[in-house]
C-alpha cells in the first residue's frame, strides 16, 4: 500500500496561492446574437435589501407620508424634497447629479413592484433563489446560476471572443455552471497578489497537464487587470478619481468591459437598514450617493459608443416594509424596484417608470406591510434578454425554466 506524503511547506504555500487565484479557470466564450453584436450586460446586486420606497419615492401617496413620519423623503418643491419624475413618483435628492441626468436623457428606467414570489424574507434564501433563477418548487441546483445559463445559450454556436466575468471575491451563484467564468474583486485587485517567482513555480507545477493552458490564461487575465489599475494610479495626480467606494470599482469595471468582457456581475453590500435609516440625509442617503456616483462613473468611463450598447440592471433580494419601524428604520419586505440603465434604452422605457403598477395604500399593501410583486423578475429579465440578444423562446426557457418572458420593451 502506497502512502502519499503531505506537501512540503513551500509546495503547500504554492498550492494555497493557486487555490486562491480565482482566475485560473479559462474564461468562457460567448456567441453574440446577430442582432446584438457588441452588446454588454452588467448585473448589480444590492445585497441586504435596499429600501426602494426612499429611492423611487411614491410622492403621490398620502399613505407613504403617514407611514414614515421620521424617514419619508419630502415631496418635490419642499426642502430636501424628492426630484419629480412624474405626478406619482420622485427620486431621492442625493441622486440629482448622477441618476437624474440619465433618466432625463432616456437612459434610465425603473420597474416598481418587481421581485420574486419567494416569501421567506430571508436574505440568504432569497439571494440564492434569485441568483439561481430556478422555479421555487422542486430541488435547487446550486451549480446552475441564471447568468451562467445565459452564457451557455449565447455560446451555443460558432464562437466569438466575448467573455463573462464576476467582479467578486468568490464566484457568485448566478455565474456558476458549465460555462467557464473568471472572477476578481477589483476593490482588492491592486493588492500584493502573486509575484513573478510564485507565478513561475505554480505554472511549473502543472507542467504538461490538461490544466496548463487554464493556468496560463488565468495569470494573463490577472496581469491585464493589474495593468489597468496601475494606469489609473499613474494618472491620479492629474486626473484624480475618487478613492472612496463604488465609483472607483465601477470605473475599473467599465474599462475592462469596454475592452474585453461582455457579461458582468458585481454585488454591493450595506443595504440592511433596520435602525436609523435616515431620510434625505443619513445612512441610506450616503450609500445611494456612492452607488449613484459609481453607476454614472461606469457610464462615463465606458464612453458614448460602448454605453449605447450596454445595459445595467440593478436588483436586490427584496424590498422593505412600507411603514417605518420603532427604530426609525425598515424591516424585511417583499416587492422592490429594479433599475435598468443604458445608452440604448427604448423611447418607451428610458425616462419612464414601467411595468404593472398600483396605488400604494393601506388596502393594496401585500400582507398589510409590503410592496406587492407584480413584475416577477424571471419573466422581466427573460423578456429583456430575449430583446437584447434575439433569443428564441426555447433559449429563454433554458435561462429561466418554465417562464413565459414578459417584454417591457426596455431596449
Amino acid at each position: 500500500m502506497t502512502q502519499s506524503l503531505p506537501p512540503s511547506p513551500t509546495r503547500r504555500r504554492l498550492l494555497q496561492a493557486g487555490a486562491a487565484l480565482s482566475l485560473t479557470a479559462p474564461v468562457g466564450r460567448l456567441l453574440a446574437a446577430p442582432s446584438a453584436e457588441g452588446t454588454r450586460l452588467l448585473v448589480v446586486f444590492l445585497r441586504g435589501a435596499y429600501d426602494c420606497c426612499n429611492v423611487l419615492v411614491p410622492t403621490g401617496s398620502d399613505f407613504y407620508y403617514q407611514s414614515r413620519p421620521s424617514i419619508a423623503i419630502p415631496r418635490p418643491g419642499q426642502p430636501d424634497g424628492a426630484l419629480a419624475l412624474n405626478a406619482d413618483w420622485g427620486l431621492h435628492p442625493v441622486l440629482a447629479p448622477t441618476l437624474l441626468p440619465l433618466f432625463q436623457r432616456g437612459q434610465a428606467a425603473f420597474i416598481p413592484f418587481a421581485g420574486t414570489d419567494d416569501l421567506t424574507r430571508s436574505h440568504f434564501e432569497t439571494q440564492d433563489g434569485i441568483e439561481l433563477g430556478q422555479a421555487l418548487t422542486g430541488r435547487r441546483d446550486y451549480g446552475s446560476g441564471f447568468l451562467n445559463r445565459l452564457a451557455q445559450v449565447l455560446g451555443a454556436g460558432p464562437l466569438q471572443e466575448v467573455a463573462p466575468i464576476a467582479f467578486t471575491d468568490q464566484l457568485p451563484l448566478s455565474m456558476r455552471g458549465a460555462a467557464r467564468v473568471g472572477n476578481m474583486a477589483l476593490g482588492n485587485a491592486g493588492g500584493r497578489g502573486l509575484d513573478a517567482r510564485q507565478t513561475t513555480d505554480i505554472a511549473a507545477m502543472y507542467g504538461q497537464s490538461a490544466l496548463k493552458g487554464a493556468v496560463a490564461e488565468g495569470f494573463a487575465l490577472q496581469d491585464e487587470v493589474r495593468r489597468s489599475i496601475q494606469a489609473e494610479m499613474d494618472q491620479a495626480s492629474r486626473n484624480a478619481i475618487s478613492a472612496k467606494g463604488f465609483e472607483r470599482v465601477a470605473r475599473r469595471m467599465a474599462r475592462l468591459m469596454r475592452e474585453r468582457f461582455d457579461l458582468g456581475f458585481v454585488d454591493v453590500g450595506g443595504w440592511d437598514t433596520h435602525v436609523n435609516q435616515g431620510g434625505s440625509t443619513g445612512y441610506l442617503a450616503n450609500r445611494l450617493q456612492e452607488l449613484g456616483s459609481g453607476l454614472a462613473g461606469f457610464a462615463e468611463e465606458l464612453g458614448d459608443d460602448a454605453w449605447q450598447q450596454t445595459v445595467v440592471v440593478v436588483i436586490s433580494e427584496f424590498g422593505r416594509t412600507f411603514r417605518e419601524n420603532g427604530n426609525k428604520g425598515t424591516d424585511h419586505g417583499h416587492g422592490t424596484v429594479y433599475w435598468v440603465l443604458g445608452g440604448g434604452l427604448s423611447a418607451s422605457a428610458g425616462g419612464h417608470i414601467v411595468g404593472t403598477q398600483q396605488a400604494l395604500t393601506a388596502q393594496t399593501l401585500f400582507q398589510n406591510r409590503d410592496w406587492s410583486v407584480l413584475n416577477e423578475y424571471r419573466a422581466v429579465l427573460g423578456g429583456l434578454f430575449q430583446r437584447m440578444y434575439g433569443l428564441t423562446p426555447q433559449q429563454v426557457a433554458t435561462v429561466f425554466p418554465g417562464v413565459v418572458p414578459r417584454d417591457l420593451r426596455l431596449v
